[in-house]
């Protein structure tokens, strides 16, 4: 693929360490590209990340996962986007172990990971961990992933009821991570509807998007703080830009207490001349 410095989406990417004194350790990119000379299909690549680990190592972990995998991303020609996510999801697990391996004060260290890649109008998507990504579409809100957590699982299994989620005490125990000693295969289930099972959230990938839709990628800084009907009302009426200070501005009047981080991607209309030529920066 070939980058450019102008996306055909509107794009804003926020992050905010939080109000708890502590490192901010989410790392984010967003990058746009075109197929190649021959083919002018335009894409753009998200993703955000989340750390774990002390001594700053979480962001070590979560900085590593960003770069290896947009530059990945940025290698392939983009004909497999699910096959690449594969790829960059192992090689940075990869790394990220042999760092761990070979400076004590990172043992422990990961991340999540949260990628959107949307090629002309079809969008992927590739998770591991809490990060999540969300489509919003008209006065509908879907979380697209899945939480790798003990309380999902729970919940999945009917241990758990929803009501209990907040209060548990393995609310943010993460169950697949990058930086995991057993290489974490990248969720690549995408749920467009309540209740849809595995084998037909996978067959989602490359859905396509429409014009008016937004799909936004953050951490847990915000979903533990703002709800979904919440994140809903603050996108409608507002820019990318002002809808994502005031999710961050909410989470923060509600404490604070780890560091949050929104991508949003806005599908304008396909029409060529509406493209509004953001920069990623």
């Amino acid at each position: 693929m070939i980058q450019t410095d102008r996306a055909h989406l509107y794009l804003t990417a926020q992050s905010h360490p939080g109000l708890s004194g502590k490192n901010n350790e989410d790392n984010f990119a967003v990058s746009a590209y075109y197929m190649s000379q021959s083919n002018p299909t335009p894409s753009v690549f998200a993703i955000v990340s989340d750390g774990i680990g002390g001594h700053r190592s979480g962001e070590v972990a979560s900085e590593m996962t960003v770069n290896m995998i947009s530059q990945i991303i940025a290698e392939s020609d983009g004909a497999h986007p699910l096959a690449v996510f594969q790829q960059g999801f192992y090689a940075v697990n990869e790394e990220i172990v042999k760092q761990a391996d070979l400076d004590a004060s990172r043992k422990g260290m990961g991340t999540t990971a949260a990628c959107a890649w949307i090629i002309g109008q079809q969008l992927y998507i590739a998770y591991a961990g809490d990060s999540r990504i969300y489509l919003m579409r008209g006065s509908r809100i879907q979380q697209l992933s899945r939480d790798h957590t003990w309380v999902q699982e729970a919940i999945d299994k009917g241990i758990l009821s929803q009501a209990a989620i907040k209060s548990h005490p393995n609310l943010h125990v993460i169950r697949r991570y990058i930086g995991s000693s057993e290489p974490p295969e990248p969720d690549l289930r995408m749920y467009l509807q309540p209740g849809e099972n595995d084998q037909r959230a996978r067959a989602n990938q490359g859905t396509t998007l429409k014009p008016g839709d937004v799909v936004m990628l953050c951490t847990d800084g915000l979903t533990d703080l703002v709800n979904d009907s919440e994140m809903l009302e603050i996108l409608q009426g507002r820019s990318l830009k002002q809808a994502g200070k005031a999710l961050i501005d909410l989470a923060n009047q509600r404490g604070g207490h780890d560091n949050i981080t929104i991508v949003l991607l806005g599908i304008p209309g396909w029409d060529a001349a509406q493209a509004p030529g953001w920069k990623p920066g």
